[in-house]
């Protein structure tokens, strides 16, 4: 497990700084006697050969996490899979990743051209996951590609990284239910998405998430720095299947719901 918590540590520390610094304060709100336990996260990428879902999925499964699901969002044309760990205390893990070849030419060309300036050492490396933007990009190619998804213009804007972790809200002692704990952030001024309604799930989907809207934080682009959308962060409660287990895996119309916290 030390692996394990090595690289969720980094991942934990470049999402904090870098993409959702409110999560440290949502994180201190909602801390009571244990370590709160992240129930997953979540990566972003496109599905191109040199940075695909398989790539970003490589060093996890170098540190025993195996493939458990798949899903697709045909109307944001994306595919994704989640992974988890033999040992269930470790985050499960959610990639998804853009269909390039389903978007625009103009998409797909300006996309192309970030991802060639890629070096493809780098993405030998595990700390990739937590590097941020390996290429160059100015603000009107970012406001172009959000035109079109706004995931790609995410992605090419702040490269890789947890777009959000996820508090398990099994753990909590305080709170049982996802709709407590989004009145109490409400309560201290956090945005919660209602996209799809606060509370994503049911408990006859065997799980309910809710999330806050991404923090506003600065990017810097070739042409000067500019506040955009970065992470965001997430609450998910488990229900038992009829083996008494905690379900472990995703509901598709949820997670769909979940990507717009990350809207403009």
């Amino acid at each position: 497990m030390e692996r394990v918590e090595q690289l969720f540590n980094h991942l934990w520390q470049d999402y904090i700084e870098r993409l959702c610094p409110s999560a440290d304060q949502v994180h201190d709100l909602l801390t009571e006697d244990e370590p709160l336990l992240n129930d997953h996260i979540a990566l972003r990428t496109f599905n191109l050969p040199r940075v695909g879902l398989d790539v970003l999925a490589a060093p996890f499964i170098a540190i025993g996490y195996k493939p458990c699901g798949t899903y697709h969002f045909e109307a944001k044309k994306l595919y994704a899979e989640h992974f988890e760990h033999p040992n269930p205390a470790a985050p499960k893990v959610f990639i998804s990743e853009l269909l390039v070849g389903q978007c625009s030419s103009l998409l797909q060309q300006t996309v192309r051209s970030l991802i060639e300036q890629v070096p493809e050492q780098a993405m030998k490396d595990p700390a990739f996951l937590y590097g941020g933007r390996l290429w160059d990009v100015d603000f009107a190619t970012y406001e172009l590609l959000a035109a079109e998804s706004e995931y790609a213009g995410w992605l090419a804007a702040h490269g890789f990284g947890a777009n959000h972790f996820t508090v398990s809200i099994n753990q909590l002692e305080q709170f049982t239910e996802v709709a407590e704990v989004n009145h109490l952030l409400e309560h201290n001024g956090f945005a919660i998405n209602k996209s799809g309604g606060e509370v994503k799930g049911s408990p006859q989907e065997m799980l309910e998430q809710s999330a806050t809207m991404a923090d506003r934080v600065p990017v810097a682009f070739l042409d000067g720095v500019r506040e955009i959308p970065g992470g965001f962060y997430e609450f998910a409660k488990r229900y038992p299947g009829e083996d008494g287990e905690l379900y472990t895996g995703f509901v598709a119309a949820s997670a769909d719901k979940i990507f717009e916290s990350t809207d403009s």
